[in-house]
């Protein structure tokens, strides 16, 4: 299980980093990062694990913008996840955490830090992607936090871009706090034929309709989609369940497994976890998942650890 694991990690990440950069017409998305890219994935027991400095291969955005006037910075970060992921008895919001980890080691972090009238406490959180806030993301629909990090707030497209090599397959982009994995967009339409034909799945969630509440603390008006309680899971409305996943074959998980889905629509990126999120995705600011001394020289190349690799390989 191990080696199917590994060779998944090293020919995703690898494909991340080593094809030939895509050309993107979207003004939004032109400017290259300038910085290096290191990425490292490897396997520790039981757990799979990632340093990486969060900086992207592909191109970005210009930053600072407008929207948002933070410069991309490399990040000092360590995440991990079980290699033997399961479902829970129970889902799990992801509240203000990452979901996951795209395979470039950029953060998949769908939550945003602004708030009705600038509240924390309010329970009416902006959506990133649906509101005024989605002035500030690229082409990639990502943006840049405080600290520096760049970040998806939905669909990588440049990086799918790298990745893809045929419209006949699955896409793996990433990996779910949890463990399972992440891939975009499209799935088999029947998800346990891996010779049923590919189709673009549709998260089952829609805008609510009518006004929102009365009262102070509430934004009035129509719901819009602007913030996340404007929207509803409506089960069996799309493919996927509430946590935008299904159970299904994959060309990385032939026999089965549950993965998770980055859909066009929201909620994007998933909000809640099927299975149960690993502490280092939990507590961002811990010494667990920050990367100790210096980044590693070396090219932009991401590294594997050769005595990990299967014999054949």
């Amino acid at each position: 299980m191990q080696f199917i694991l590994l060779a998944v990690l090293m020919f995703a990440a690898t494909s991340a980093c080593a094809h030939p950069g895509s050309s993107n017409d979207d003004s939004s998305a032109n400017q290259p990062v300038g910085k290096q890219q290191y990425a490292e994935f490897f396997i520790k027991g039981a757990k799979q694990v990632v340093q990486s400095n969060g900086i992207p291969k592909h191109a970005v955005g210009r930053f600072p913008n407008q929207g948002n006037p933070h410069t991309i910075k490399p990040q000092r970060q360590r995440y991990e996840w079980t290699a033997f992921p399961k479902v829970a008895q129970s889902i799990t919001p992801i509240d203000r955490h990452p979901f996951g980890v795209a395979i470039n080691g950029v953060l998949f972090d769908p939550g945003t830090a602004e708030f009705f009238r600038g509240d924390r406490h309010s329970e009416w959180k902006l959506e990133a992607m649906t509101s005024r806030m989605a002035r500030a993301l690229d082409a990639n629909h990502a943006h840049v936090q405080p600290s520096g990090a760049y970040h998806y707030h939905g669909l990588p497209t440049a990086l799918i871009d790298r990745l893809k090599t045929s419209s006949r397959s699955m896409i793996l982009i990433g990996w779910a706090a949890d463990g399972f994995p992440i891939y975009s967009l499209h799935g088999h339409r029947n998800s346990l034929d891996s010779n049923s034909p590919l189709v673009e799945l549709r998260a089952s969630y829609r805008m609510r309709k009518g006004n929102r509440p009365t009262g102070d603390s509430v934004p009035q008006g129509t719901y819009n989609g602007h913030y996340t309680l404007d929207w509803e899971y409506v089960a069996g409305s799309g493919d996927l369940d509430a946590c935008n996943g299904r159970h299904g074959v994959t060309p990385e998980f032939p026999e089965g497994i549950y993965y998770y889905v980055i859909t066009r629509d929201y909620p994007f990126i998933p909000r809640s976890f099927m299975g149960t999120p690993d502490p280092s995705f939990l507590h961002r600011r811990s010494p667990r998942n920050r990367m100790n001394g210096p980044f590693p020289s070396g090219d932009n190349a991401i590294r594997k650890k050769p005595h990990l690799q299967p014999k054949g390989h």
